[in-house]
């Protein structure tokens, strides 16, 4: 079973990722901000990070950036959801080095198609 790591600094929209995803098969680990990820990137391994992109702490492209840096995760796909959909914010993604944009609010057919397009 693929395990995703979900970050959203709001409760409800980690709530609906996580039931679309534990729907479709999918192990999911909650986590509140970028750097509570990031903590939790460094205790396991996870076959995708689903970030949202404004949180405290640490954002989404941050804890993208980090994660890059982590042999664990240098080609582990990073899809940003976020309701910044700006051609600006979507190149500092790819430069991060993120996988994918995704625009909420999200359609949960299409998240869970794009999953299976990325998951190794």
């Amino acid at each position: 079973m693929h395990s995703i790591l979900a970050v959203d600094d709001s409760a409800s929209m980690r709530k609906m990722v996580s039931f679309t995803l534990t729907g479709a098969g999918y192990k999911v680990v909650e986590a509140v901000d970028g750097q509570d990820a990031f903590e939790k990137a460094q205790e396991q391994f996870f076959d995708l990070v689903l970030t949202d992109q404004n949180m405290p702490r640490m954002d989404g492209l941050g804890l993208t950036k980090k994660l890059r840096e982590h042999p664990n995760f240098k080609s582990t796909p990073i899809l940003i959801l976020t309701t910044e959909s700006s051609d600006q914010m979507k190149q500092a993604g790819r430069a991060a080095g993120a996988t994918g944009w995704l625009v909420k609010p999200f359609d949960p057919n299409r998240l869970i198609e794009i999953i299976q397009k990325v998951i190794r």
